[in-house]
């Protein structure tokens, strides 16, 4: 990749990206979650780059970043008042909302569904590309599909080589893991997907009850059953195997028993927040030093820990 594809994030460099994106072009840059691969939500053409560099089947919905709650008029036929008061609890932030779709928003955004799914945002940088691109901005992860999501702009290169027209760098996202995924159907709200926010967090500071959804109908991004993986061959420890040499282990707060080539903690002192922002970039780190084999150990299941297990058990699924 040539150097002027890459820039650090500055007023200049995000007018450029902003530019680009207005032109039809797609855009890798950084959010509070994982880096994003963004196109203007309203351009087809423009969208379909998206599914295209990635290597994404048309069938996966994406998500669609506003700057602004009043944006949500543009792409959503009403929010709900119980939907209202999540977005105000948790907007800016990572807290992706699925709502009814107006028609004018392009079907190869929502994968064929009549919803789509929203978020504004908190990461400074994310914020003011859209509001300079003066539009929402249909973007997933900027990763080939069901590989690792990028925390570093070097991510993005490594995965998407020439792909996007440019990439911020923005340095090294903050939460390390994709947004909490929240449906409201029928006076009830669901979960699809945990992320970065816990469910105890949204109905401790709303009073809504959140249900975990168990169903086979694709309605959000992150729902494949094989997703997050990194090429080597990913395997969850349960106790008592027999682990390889030559291999890589990721613990969750204690170093093994054992002598691997490659040695990762999520967190010494057990934090969940820790765990998950170290998640994504040890998987990046292995995939460097050519190690074939990882294991990995789960985190507790609770609050932030839903998220995490969920991308391990994802990303250790064959296929």
């Amino acid at each position: 990749m040539k150097k002027s594809n890459i820039l650090k994030a500055s007023p200049k460099s995000i007018l450029k990206a902003a530019k680009i994106l207005k032109s039809g072009g797609v855009v890798a840059f950084p959010t509070e979650t994982v880096y994003g691969l963004g196109a203007n939500a309203f351009n087809s053409e423009a969208v379909a780059k998206i599914f295209e560099i990635k290597e994404r089947p048309n069938f996966d919905p994406l998500i669609v970043h506003v700057s602004k709650k009043n944006q949500l008029s543009l792409i959503a036929e009403s929010i709900p008042k119980k939907v209202k008061k999540l977005i105000d609890k948790f907007w800016p932030g990572p807290l992706t909302i699925i709502l009814k779709k107006k028609k004018k928003l392009p079907d190869i955004v929502t994968g064929g569904l009549d919803t789509v799914a929203v978020r504004m945002p908190s990461s400074k940088i994310a914020l003011e590309l859209i509001k300079k691109s003066g539009c929402p901005i249909a973007a997933p992860s900027a990763n080939k599909f069901s590989r690792v999501s990028p925390v570093r702009a070097s991510h993005v290169v490594n995965q998407l080589g020439r792909g996007p027209d440019l990439i911020i760098d923005g340095g090294k996202t903050i939460h390390g893991v994709e947004s909490t995924i929240i449906a409201f159907e029928k006076g009830v709200f669901y979960l699809l997907r945990p992320g970065a926010i816990g469910l105890e967090e949204i109905e401790e500071k709303t009073g809504f009850k959140v249900k975990v959804k168990k169903t086979g109908k694709l309605q959000a991004p992150g729902q494949l059953k094989k997703h997050y993986a990194p090429k080597a061959n990913l395997s969850i420890i349960n106790g008592g195997e027999k682990i390889d040499a030559n291999s890589a282990y990721i613990a969750f707060k204690k170093r093994p028993y054992c002598k691997c080539k490659v040695v990762k903690i999520l967190s010494p002192k057990g934090d969940l927040k820790e765990a998950a922002a170290n998640l994504f970039d040890f998987f990046h780190f292995i995939e460097r030093s050519k190690i074939k084999k990882i294991y990995i150990e789960k985190v507790p299941h609770i609050g932030l820990g839903l998220a995490i297990n969920d991308r391990i058990m994802r990303a250790a699924t064959k296929k």
